[in-house]
């Protein structure tokens, strides 16, 4: 039981590091191939996971090896435009100037209630909104709406808004992000200052953000509000 449970840990964290090695992108976001190497992977380590009479390098030699084949694959998939093409395969357009192509729906095996439903989920509620909807390679659908159904933005009314910046978290869970506070070239004693006009101390927060406008959002933990 123990030497199993050990097993297990072990080839958790080799799967996870290996799993952060090959990037960041989100399931509904792999390409076949690794969307492939991540199957394999799980069922590699199912097995010395539960057989203790197997080696556990029997495990971790093959997840390795398919770590060093994804890494290679990427290389090719940067490189060259034809591997690329091979390996992932090219976008499919599915509605091209408003109307739906019915020989590419049949060839991706795509029906239109299954069309309209991935629409939906793009918040597009009706087919003749779309001008452009394109089936990308690892499986999402890009929507292109129509000019006149599309939302307006300030720069349709000759509005440039200021550089907002982005947000930087000062304090988490009562821990101050000194990284951060570098970074906006602040202190600690700022701001304890600053969160003290809020009526607390930067330990007492919940989180302290700053956002490119310098405005502060502050809320203090519970446990420090009885």
């Amino acid at each position: 039981m123990l030497v199993t449970f050990v097993r297990s840990i072990v080839l958790y964290v080799i799967i996870l590091i290996i799993m952060r090695l090959m990037g960041k992108r989100e399931i509904g976001q792999l390409q076949p191939f690794e969307l492939a190497i991540a199957i394999l992977i799980a069922d590699l380590a199912s097995i010395p996971m539960t057989e203790t009479g197997i080696p556990l390098q029997n495990g971790i030699i093959p997840i390795l090896g398919l770590l060093v084949m994804h890494l290679i694959i990427s290389v090719l998939n940067m490189k060259s435009i034809h591997a690329r093409e091979i390996i992932c395969g090219k976008p499919t357009i599915l509605i091209y100037r408003g109307k739906i192509i019915e020989n590419e729906l049949r060839k991706e095996r795509v029906t239109i209630n299954e069309l309209e439903e991935r629409l939906r989920g793009n918040n597009v509620s009706s087919l003749g909104d779309v001008e452009y909807a394109i089936l990308e390679t690892s499986g999402g659908l890009t929507v292109i709406q129509k000019p006149n159904k599309r939302t307006t933005i300030p720069e349709d009314f000759g509005i440039n808004p200021e550089y907002e910046g982005i947000p930087y978290d000062l304090v988490i869970d009562g821990i101050v992000m000194y990284e951060n506070l570098k970074k906006i070239g602040k202190d600690y004693n700022w701001l304890k200052k600053e969160v003290g006009k809020f009526g607390m101390s930067p330990e007492q927060a919940l989180i302290v953000t700053l956002d490119g406008k310098n405005q502060m959002f502050c809320q203090k933990k519970d446990c420090f509000t009885k």
